[in-house]
């Protein structure tokens, strides 16, 4: 076998020594360095099988066709591939390449993977969900089954550290590749600009600025079309590149047509496909938009989706790298200079739906991951949420392990949502219908527009880009519920195994995937347009889930009271989301779909600041009926009025002034003092409200019944014997001055306050104070007016420093009233014109 020359071809005695040594070992070597196409050629020459595990389906049927062709054979002899609904593969295959996903349902089939000498797992670094799934996988089935598996884990940017470490302090082998010199400059966006331009203005500058093809790095198939747009005119040919696009599309862009660099220029629009796995030939500029799709869930609103994201260095650099594969390049970089960027791409383990991943644990016998050694060990709260949506589609029992269903649903190669769709929608619908809407659904470049049922027609009459191959998927998804058939779908909508329904069946297939997304267009909506401007949404829904979402403005779904909403999503600081996809429908088809959400109770509530008592039927947040209580139960009641007085506070209470004295009183003491002195904030009064919720709180029916009962009785409730026999001691409320005049202490700050005239303190120097000695007492010295003249917690300093100016300032105003010159030996007086004694 004649391989070609690259950097890794002197590196495969040593890796196939290493592996076969060691049983695990980490290859780091950059794109185009040959390691997925050479390295498992190479692993032939040790015993079983050899397993490729790729991210991506495209990466997979490229490498297999590139090592075929190196063998000189077909694909499907000595090298093979399997991907969802595609295989080609015989009994003489010696090399498989599959996806990650693939491998993860034929490990959960068959553990020990039966004949599998060696698996090796590409492009490590991506940190794609189902890659670190697997890797964990394996770990635990060598650990415990085929502990002579071998496992090669390889990477273009990975720390290689810690994935050495879980591979059981693995060797590391490294290769450098051959690259030529890369310039870099920036073209970053004009103002208003958005990206498909930016990007297409790079493009027509690579193109000018020197021979060779451009390849262009977009986040997803939408803007992939939209650049290809702005690109019409342009003397080149313009090539998609996605892992949606038929075979023959994806090898028209990954394989230059004879003639070489010097025929017709090409420019590849490709998504994070191309970063890794395979080389397209020919490029010698690169232009990267600098985005990427990456999975996000919101818990909160029940939305989970593809997101936009800035790239990360790593993967920047990667990028950056297709320019000089074969000769020196340029890369036009679409944001500005000195932009900060991540350094490795964030774990999709990290922000992804776990759903899938929980189900995938629950089938391998370790429901919450324990045990496992992980890159990166799922969150615990997003893995408890996928535990409790398998629960409601019936995959998980309520101890956590998974039912027949679950199984099934698991060896469907779905997500498990549309996993219960396509199930209980065949037995509703239709075998057929079920999977061309599950087909749909599961398309990330369809959908584009807002109504699922013209998105059907458009596909089924294959007017809309991507018809073949949703037309295959679906016939591939109806036998999987229907082995009986083997034939594609036509285009027409009936057929006999179709059952007949009152409601859309696009909607109820949507329905049974997300019934948290059915929604009911909120009363009053949509809003007026503006004059002369454009609305900026359509009609407002409330989702089961409780999140609010939009239509598009100008949407067909627009007089639609019901939708099944497929996808939505929100934008970054938006008050609602805004609906990609959805169906339109009725009350009877939410029902139908949502049995598990429907409830119907009497609800006592503070809402709006009150409590609102009503007997209610809804689905999930959707209100279906409700009727006024009158006479609503005291449980539910006292547990209203409870929430009313956490959220709004103990104020909502009558507070006399000896009640609110009290409380400073006690507050000031429980933090001076400590044990046993109690603490009266709200939070430690609502804790514990069985103590005092008697008398007219049992009696309370809304907020005017709490607005006329005293709060004294809620701090008393707090005290005993040990506190009422000292707390006037070590917290008076009064204080007897020199005149004799018994005056009230403010608790309300941080020290007591006694605001006392400066006259009734002749001769007291020693300053009071509570709580044992531990605080002094705050005097605020007032003027005959009333009006403060000093503030001091040091008597006898302000007598000889402080005395002097308040005497100099004011003995002229009140000329009636002592002044002294020796206010010590003064006798202290209430009344004005007095004579001090001497």
């Amino acid at each position: 076998m004649d391989l070609p020359d690259l950097p890794v071809r002197a590196a495969l005695d040593e890796i196939t020594a290493t592996l076969a040594a060691h049983g695990c070992a980490v290859l780091v070597a950059p794109p185009g360095t040959g390691k997925t196409t050479l390295v498992p050629l190479a692993l032939l020459a040790l015993d079983g099988r050899v397993v490729v595990a790729e991210p991506r389906r495209l990466a997979a049927r490229a490498a297999a066709a590139r090592m075929a062709h190196l063998l000189g054979e077909p694909v499907g002899r000595t090298v093979g591939y399997s991907v969802r609904g595609d295989s080609r593969t015989s009994a003489r295959t010696r090399i498989e390449v599959v996806t990650s996903g693939l491998l993860l349902r034929r490990l959960a089939a068959d553990p020990e993977l039966t004949g599998v000498g060696s698996v090796l797992l590409d492009e490590c670094h991506e940190r794609h969900l189902d890659a670190d799934l697997l890797l964990a996988l394996l770990l635990d089935a060598r650990d415990g089954l085929r502990p002579d598996l071998r496992l090669l884990a390889t990477s273009a940017t990975v720390a290689t550290g810690r994935l050495a470490e879980l591979l059981g302090d693995a060797p590391v082998l490294r290769v450098q590749a051959r690259t030529f010199p890369v310039t870099v400059r920036h073209d970053p966006p004009l103002r208003g600009e958005r990206i498909e331009g930016t990007v297409a203005r790079a493009v027509r500058a690579a193109l000018d600025g020197g021979d060779g093809d451009v390849l262009a790095f977009l986040p997803g198939v939408a803007e992939i079309r939209r650049t290809a747009s702005a690109l019409s005119g342009v003397d080149a040919d313009v090539l998609p590149l996605h892992g949606r696009l038929p075979a023959a599309e994806q090898d028209a862009a990954l394989h230059r047509p004879a003639g070489g660099v010097g025929s017709r220029r090409r420019i590849v629009l490709a998504t994070a496909v191309a970063e890794s796995s395979l080389t397209v030939p020919g490029v010698r500029a690169v232009v990267d938009a600098g985005l990427a799709r990456t999975p996000r869930v919101d818990h909160r609103r029940g939305l989970a989706g593809l997101v936009t994201v800035r790239v990360s260095d790593a993967v920047a650099q990667q990028r950056a790298g297709r320019a000089g594969r074969e000769a020196p390049g340029r890369v036009h970089r679409c944001w500005p200079e000195g932009e900060l960027l991540p350094r490795y791409p964030e774990p999709e383990i990290r922000t992804a739906d776990l759903t899938r991943l929980a189900l995938d644990l629950a089938c391998w016998g370790t429901p919450d991951g324990g045990g496992l050694r992980w890159w990166d060990a799922p969150p615990e709260g997003p893995l408890r949420a996928g535990q409790e949506v398998l629960r409601a589609l019936g995959a998980l029992a309520a101890d956590g392990t998974v039912t027949d269903r679950g199984r099934r649903m698991a060896g469907l190669g779905l997500h498990p949502r549309l996993a219960r769709a396509l199930l209980d929608g065949a037995a509703l619908v239709g075998a057929r219908t079920a999977a061309e809407v599950v087909a749909l659904l599961d398309d990330d470049t369809l959908g584009s527009g807002a109504d699922a049922d013209t998105e059907l027609r458009r596909l089924r009459d294959g007017s809309a880009p991507g018809s073949g191959r949703w037309r295959t998927e679906s016939a591939r998804l109806r036998r999987l519920v229907d082995p009986g058939r083997t034939s594609a779908p036509s285009s027409g909508r009936s057929g006999a195994d179709d059952h007949e329904h009152p409601h859309d069946h696009a909607a109820l297939v949507v329905a049974l995937a997300h019934p948290e997304r059915l929604a009911r267009r909120r009363p009053g909506d949509p809003a007026p347009p503006v004059q002369g401007r454009r609305p900026e949404r359509g009609a407002l829904y409330l989702m089961a889930g409780g999140t609010a979402v939009a239509l598009p403005p100008g949407s067909p779904l627009a007089a639609a009271q019901w939708l099944a909403v497929a996808v939505a999503d929100r934008a970054p600081g938006a008050e609602n989301g805004t609906v990609r996809l959805a169906a339109a429908a009725d009350q009877e088809l939410a029902e139908l779909a949502a049995p598990a959400l429907l409830v119907e109770a009497d609800e006592v509530r503070w809402d709006r600041g009150d409590v609102t008592a009503r007997h209610v039927r809804r689905l999930g947040a959707i209100v279906l009926h409700e009727r006024r209580l009158d006479r609503p139960d005291r449980d539910l009641v006292r547990a209203a009025l409870l929430q009313g007085l956490r959220a709004e506070g103990l104020g909502l209470l009558r507070w006399s002034d000896g009640a609110k004295r009290l409380r400073d009183r006690l507050a000031t003491l429980h933090r001076v003092v400590g044990d046993p002195w109690p603490d009266v904030s709200d939070e430690a009064l609502l804790a514990d409200p069985d103590p005092w919720w008697t008398g007219p709180f049992a009696r309370a029916r809304s907020r005017a019944d709490l607005g006329r009962i005293d709060a004294g009785p809620v701090l008393r409730s707090r005290l005993d014997w040990r506190h009422t026999s000292t707390l006037d001691e070590l917290a008076p409320e009064r204080i007897t001055v020199p005149t004799g005049s018994s005056v009230t202490l403010d608790w309300s700050g941080d020290q007591p306050v006694l605001a006392v005239r400066l006259q009734e303190c002749f001769g007291w120097t020693a300053t009071p104070t509570v709580a044992g000695g531990r605080l002094p007492v705050v005097l605020h010295l007032l003027s005959p007016a009333g009006r403060p003249t000093a503030v001091t917690a040091d008597l006898a300093s302000f007598w000889t420093t402080g005395y002097p100016q308040v005497r100099a300032e004011l003995r002229g105003r009140y000329p009636k009233h002592p002044w002294p010159e020796d206010p010590l030996g003064a006798a202290p007086t209430r009344r004005a014109g007095g004579r001090p004694r001497r």
